[in-house]
């Protein structure tokens, strides 16, 4: 059973693969046809305004970066200092790689680090696993009220976090769970957007390899799991990368049901360097710098499955 199902699935991603191919082809032969048209002049002329644009606009995405490297490893006091060439603003003097050790020192910076990773990884495989099996179920069960209960469910998108902060928090005041990990986590490992956004993907889906699973006898737990999911990788990337990031991020939800430092995650223990009379931008831009990584590698590890989500656009369209 399980071979007829996978030898389905190569057959049908094999027609997708070589209907694409002959699209892009037809659409690739007719935008070289119409660029070579052009006269050369012209051509240059596109290019070099293209290139302008571009340069400029990672330039200015760039720019808070590489301010962020360049502060972080400065003395102390060099930073806003008066009366220098402009090019001192963005490289050191002298390149202090022992304020990323400081950090490790001056704050139980390893501690903030587990919280949010703990934290983070848990709001992330909770939220992806219950924003699945729910898009499953409205999008391939039938049941009464299914449609109304998902707009329902989707009017919830509509309003501010902001809102619903205040009634959250007394729920969880209610049940005890003020400064503690589950405050933390469980309010976050459901979402309404996952949900929306992994339905809308299920629909896109073929039919028939569904119709065929059930013919051998698969059951909707075994198709979920044996075929909705393997071909859903793409989406589940890009809502495993945005809620990771969102999570990650996050200030103002562990700000207030967090008080003790013990349990404080990076975005609220990045305030140990703002102080009432100033801020530690040295140690703090070094603290951020470390902050992203696990960003960066979740996206890098996720891009590949962009790249095939892109290509899967392109055959639906």
């Amino acid at each position: 059973m399980g071979t007829h199902i996978d030898s389905l699935i190569r057959d049908e991603m094999k027609k997708e693969r070589e209907a694409s191919g002959t699209a892009a082809r037809r659409k690739y032969l007719l935008a070289v046809t119409e660029f070579k048209s052009r006269s050369p002049f012209k051509r240059a002329a596109q290019r070099s305004i293209l290139f302008i644009l571009l340069l400029l606009g990672a330039i200015s995405m760039a720019a808070p970066f590489l301010w962020m490297i360049s502060t972080s490893l400065r003395e102390a006091n060099q930073v806003f200092v008066d009366n220098r060439v402009w090019w001192q603003e963005w490289i050191p003097t002298s390149f202090v790689w022992q304020n990323y050790l400081k950090v490790w020192e001056v704050v139980p910076f390893a501690r903030f680090y587990v919280n949010s990773i703990v934290v983070s990884v848990l709001i992330t495989a909770g939220q992806v696993t219950t924003s699945a099996m729910a898009a499953y179920a409205f999008a391939r069960l039938r049941f009464p009220g299914r449609d109304k209960l998902f707009f329902g469910y989707l009017a919830t998108m509509m309003i501010p976090g902001a809102v619903t902060m205040i009634p959250v928090f007394i729920l969880l005041r209610h049940l005890g769970w003020i400064d503690s990990y589950k405050a933390l986590i469980l309010p976050g490992i459901f979402s309404a957007y996952g949900t929306f956004m992994l339905r809308q993907f299920f629909l896109t889906l073929p039919k028939d390899l569904e119709d065929a699973a059930k013919i051998d006898g698969c059951s909707y737990r075994r198709i979920f799991w044996h075929i909705i999911l393997p071909l859903s990788k793409p989406a589940l990337a890009t809502l495993t990368t945005f809620t990771f990031m969102g999570s990650w991020m996050n200030l103002m939800w562990p700000l207030i049901v967090v008080n003790t430092h013990t349990k404080y995650t990076l975005p609220v223990g990045l305030a140990y360097f703002q102080g009432v009379h100033g801020t530690d931008w040295v140690l703090l831009m070094a603290a951020s710098m470390m902050m992203i990584l696990p960003i960066l590698i979740v996206f890098l590890f996720n891009q590949r499955f962009f790249v095939e989500g892109i290509k899967l656009t392109g055959i639906k369209g």
